[in-house]
């Protein structure tokens, strides 16, 4: 499963790339599977260079983008809208979203609830390790407890994800 083939964004629809897997399921092979990844995403970036539009790639919607600093600096205008923006930031819609990215360790969520205002109500982070380290049940049983050390290892845990 891989977020960016099951359901594309920011153009990942656009490319070609594997979803890398192993079959034995073992520390060696989960390190077999991030080579693999290294691989595949340096043929989506050989890939995006040769796509990669000419001119600015910033967005031009002066609504949500602070005006560029040499216009802060001349203008009062510029530097009010700053501020405000900054300051206040803009008005979300009223509603909820849960958007998926993909991310080296697997699946990074965020789920944001607005009630209209320019500050979320809600916000959950579903961060992939705290998920992962679940699998060390079933993982752990059977082998020496020096392996733990390569099987959390090759988990590659961020603990401040898992410590909730």
């Amino acid at each position: 499963y891989d977020v960016r083939k099951a359901f594309p964004y920011s153009g990942y629809e656009t490319y070609d790339f594997n979803i890398c897997t192993r079959t034995t399921g073992d520390s060696y092979a989960r390190f077999v599977v991030r080579l693999d990844e290294m691989y595949e995403a340096w043929r989506i970036i050989k890939q995006a260079r040769e796509k990669f539009p000419d001119g600015p790639v910033v967005i031009d919607d002066r609504k949500i983008l602070p005006p560029p600093k040499t216009e802060i600096q001349h203008s009062m205008e510029a530097l009010i809208h700053h501020f405000k923006l900054v300051s206040s930031g803009f008005n979300v819609p009223e509603g909820h979203i849960y958007q998926p990215v993909e991310s080296p360790r697997g699946e990074l969520g965020m789920y944001v609830t607005s009630a209209g205002g320019n500050k979320p109500w809600r916000v959950r982070w579903r961060p992939p390790s705290f998920y992962n380290l679940q699998a060390l049940r079933k993982l752990a049983p059977g082998n020496l407890v020096a392996d733990v050390v390569a099987i959390i290892g090759s988990l590659d845990p961020v603990f401040g994800e898992v410590d909730r």
